[in-house]
């Protein structure tokens, strides 16, 4: 199967002195600045179609006082530059260092000061700004310089939550390689909220522990991982990536059935995720961040603790991402990989005789946690025993608040004059599927009542499912219909199961919604994933990103709706399924000052893939006074000769 397929060796990510190499050789370039900040520096992953059989790292890197954004390709196995890409008319992402730089800049301003003096704000150590992408709403200056808009809250003290003071009415717009102010923008007094509000154990009183819960493996963890950061758990085998966009990546995943080697999918990740607000009012319309495309999820990463993040044999993966000088920054325990018991797999109770066995599901969890700003994301793939496949994205951390009315119409009152704005969470996950092969099709398969009477009908109870061919990109602009049972089967149809019918998976959404802004919005056009929750295109290296490669201050239809609209043949061939899928967050009283986690996601489950049920061969499990089969009664009647 590895014929077929880019070998584990040239998808293993970047090690810190590759990382630094390929540094070395950009600076060695003429073309190369001495004020240039390096961006990324990332594996060039080969086309898994036709390798280039070298070992390759990609740079971006801009120039601030140029404004001038490039992207090196070297060699780092014959130590030489292979292309160069000059990014003009595209701007970088907002990175953890223009945080820091952008809020420090704002504080020494005196029109922000004064601003601040008005509403009996003094003190610049308990100010807080959270620099935000500014979008694109069509003023020049987005096109001309590399921005952020700062939001504004304040502490009461150190340490106390500033998200519960904001300091409404007020907001800057920063140009971040000038590191200068441009625009301080202070439209109303509209009074702070000085409630507190906080959720560190430090200050709240936390109620008495709670018992124990010790999670032991005693002959250690079932899976392994070597070198190259493949996995092997039970029948499992997959590849984890890691790219400073898109955080955790997966390779290569495939299932071992009868000895042999079947792939599923080559490559998933999380594309793009986008989050626009519902508030028409001034500040809060500015909020619509991208938070894969416009800061990068991978920069972003938690270190996770044992104990804390996850429980019980734990093994961890270092991910590396460079600061702005070229210096390797490793981020330790990014990735976290490890088993939980997932209650009942299968059991059967033969009433009659009463036999009863009980397999128990366990599933394979790899994991991170990025912080972005005020919100937390954990993003979760699970493998389980059966052959399914579940991606689920955990939502917490703080909501975004405003100051207003106690009652406001666009959000949630939270209490002397603070409010949470409503907003929505779109999420799209990135899919090129190699259903035991690489040539592909999709079908939608909606479940639809027959026509009531006449012969093939006569009772009306009749319903059954009907699965059509999407055989264009504009056919397969979908969207969940949970009325109808409706799923998504990906096949190959040159592969037939022990049915004679094309050995398939199917695609099961979870909770989902439409997206809320209008699709003329700024955001509406520049997040265009969100249109629709399926879509289909061909394979394409140049094809990773819903919303396009650079969005950040990008005007609008680039990625997903841009591509289809060419309505490529995607029937038969090697192809990538993108589904998105949005969290509605009308905010609750319960979701402050600290969001309890909120899930989302879809599954992946084997749709006659396999000849029968994979995790029928499973042995019993036995613990102490338990013995496997049981011989218990599951029916009042069973073994007394009643019927």
């Amino acid at each position: 199967m590895d014929g077929a397929w880019v070998a584990k060796e040239a998808l293993r990510p970047l090690s810190a002195m590759e990382m630094e190499e390929a540094v070395a050789l950009v600076r060695a370039e003429p073309t190369y600045t001495p004020d240039a900040r390096f961006v990324s520096v990332e594996l060039e992953e080969p086309d898994k179609r036709r390798p280039h059989g070298d070992r390759r790292a990609v740079v971006e890197v801009y120039e601030p006082n140029a404004r001038h954004f490039s992207r090196y390709v070297v060699s780092l196995r014959e130590r030489r530059l292979v292309r160069l890409d000059d990014l003009a008319g595209s701007w970088p992402r907002i990175v953890a260092r223009d945080f820091v730089a952008c809020e420090a800049v704002v504080k020494q301003d005196p029109r922000f000061r004064a601003a601040l003096a008005r509403r009996g704000i003094t003190d610049m150590d308990l100010v807080m700004v959270d620099p935000e992408s500014v979008g694109h709403y069509g003023q020049a200056v987005t096109d001309e310089r590399r921005l952020a808009r700062g939001f504004v809250w304040v502490r009461k003290f150190p340490g106390d939550n500033g998200y519960a003071h904001p300091v409404d009415g007020l907001s800057v717009l920063v140009d971040l390689d000038a590191l200068a102010v441009i625009d301080v923008e202070d439209t109303d007094l509209i009074p702070v909220p000085w409630s507190e509000a906080n959720w560190s154990s430090r200050l709240i009183e936390s109620e008495p522990p709670l018992h124990p819960l010790d999670i032991t493996q005693p002959e250690g963890p079932g899976f392994t991982i070597d070198a190259n950061q493949e996995v092997a758990w039970r029948r499992w085998r997959f590849q984890i990536g890691f790219t400073s966009r898109e955080g955790l990546v997966l390779h290569r995943i495939r299932f071992l059935d009868q000895g042999r080697e079947r792939p599923i999918v080559y490559r998933a990740s999380l594309s793009e995720m986008a989050v626009p607000y519902g508030d028409p009012r001034s500040p809060q319309w500015w909020k619509n961040a991208f938070d894969a495309g416009e800061y990068g999820l991978g920069e972003m990463v938690n270190s996770l603790e044992l104990g804390c993040d996850c429980l019980g044999e734990i093994r961890y993966l270092d991910v590396r991402t460079v600061d702005a000088d070229g210096s390797v920054v490793t981020h330790p325990n990014g990735i976290c990989i490890h088993e939980e018991d997932y209650g009942v797999l299968w059991k059967h109770t033969d009433w009659r005789t009463g036999e009863s066995e009980v397999r128990r599901s366990r599933r394979l969890v790899v994991s991170m946690f990025c912080t972005v700003g005020n919100y937390d994301y954990g993003f979760f793939w699970y493998f389980y025993l059966d052959g399914s496949i579940q991606h689920e994205v955990k939502l917490t951390g703080i909501v975004s608040t405003a100051a207003g009315t106690d009652a406001p119409v666009y959000g949630q009152a939270l209490g002397d004059g603070l409010y949470a704005p409503i907003h929505q969470h779109f999420f799209n996950v990135r899919l090129d599927f190699d259903i035991d092969g690489v040539d592909n099709a999709v079908y939608e398969v909606n479940t639809e009542p027959l026509a009531p009477g006449g012969d093939e009908n006569p009772l009306r109870n009749g319903f059954r499912a009907v699965a059509r061919l999407l055989r264009t990109e504009k056919a397969a602009r979908r969207d969940v219909e949970p009325r109808q049972g409706r799923f998504w089967r990906v096949v190959n149809h040159a592969v037939t199961n022990a049915a004679g019918e094309p050995v398939g998976y199917r695609l099961v959404p979870g909770e989902n919604v439409l997206s809320m802004p209008h699709p003329t919005s700024s955001v509406g056009e520049r997040a265009t994933f969100m249109a629709h929750h399926l879509w289909v295109t061909p394979e394409s290296p140049a094809e990773r990103y819903a919303a396009g490669e650079y969005p950040n201050q990008r005007a609008g239809k680039l990625g997903l709706m841009a591509w289809t609209e060419a309505d490529r043949d995607i029937a038969d061939r090697d192809l990538v399924v993108w589904y998105s899928f949005g969290a509605h967050h009308v905010v609750r009283l319960e979701d402050w000052p600290v969001m309890p986690v909120h899930y989302i996601g879809f599954m992946l489950k084997p749709d006659g893939f396999f000849a029968h049920n994979p995790a029928l061969t499973l042995p019993p499990e036995h613990s102490p006074g338990h013995h496997e089969p049981h011989h218990r009664t599951g029916h009042p009647h069973a073994g007394d000769g009643s019927p």
